[in-house]
């Protein structure tokens, strides 16, 4: 069966190939926007089953990873700023403080309809940030506007984190890895045979 990765994040992928199994990755179909009421685990969960879920039609015979990460700070999502003003305004409020990032994964077996999930949980604390701090940061690290709450860890944002607390640091990034591995498994594809 073909692996096929439901996003067009470089970061997942570049995960999803550590794994040294052949994948293709496709744009899911999916509106992101939290519906109301909607918890961030709930919204994260819901993401990556609908992304999974939604290239079945173009992959009737495949295993299919859907994956979405939300970040939680006062009870309120955090999303991807989308622009400088807003990744500012984003780091100021999280300065100092722990956020809660829930990167939810499913692996939907288009052929059979078996579905797995999970989601991993990172706490991770800021350090106290000035705004000239943040803004040197959003100003070298343009790309980090794409990622929820500024936060991209795996560049520059290394210098904005004091702490981070995880099962599986590959969460953080987007995909919960040693979860994945136990899902394909469980649909019989070995990563180490």
């Amino acid at each position: 069966m073909h692996i096929v990765l439901a996003s067009t994040s470089r970061y997942r992928q570049e995960i999803i190939a550590r794994l040294g199994l052949p994948f293709r990755a496709e744009p899911p179909i999916c509106d992101e926007t939290p519906l109301a009421g909607e918890t961030a685990l709930e919204t994260a969960v819901r993401l990556a089953r609908t992304k999974a879920r939604s290239l079945a039609d173009k992959y009737p015979k495949a295993l299919i990873i859907g994956s979405d990460q939300v970040a939680l700070l006062d009870g309120k999502q955090i999303g991807k700023p989308g622009s400088y003003e807003n990744g500012v305004e984003m780091l100021k409020w999280m300065s100092g403080r722990t956020v809660v990032f829930h990167s939810a994964l499913a692996l939907y077996n288009s052929h059979s309809g078996a579905l797995q999930e999970c989601v991993g949980i990172t706490k991770v604390t800021l350090r106290q940030l000035t705004e000239s701090q943040i803004r040197d940061y959003l100003t070298r690290e343009p790309d980090a506007l794409h990622c929820a709450g500024s936060a991209k860890s795996e560049g520059l944002g290394g210098a904005l984190l004091e702490k981070v607390e995880s099962d599986d640091p590959n969460a953080l990034i987007g995909v919960p890895l040693f979860q994945l591995i136990t899902m394909l498994a469980n649909e019989g594809v070995e990563v180490l045979r």
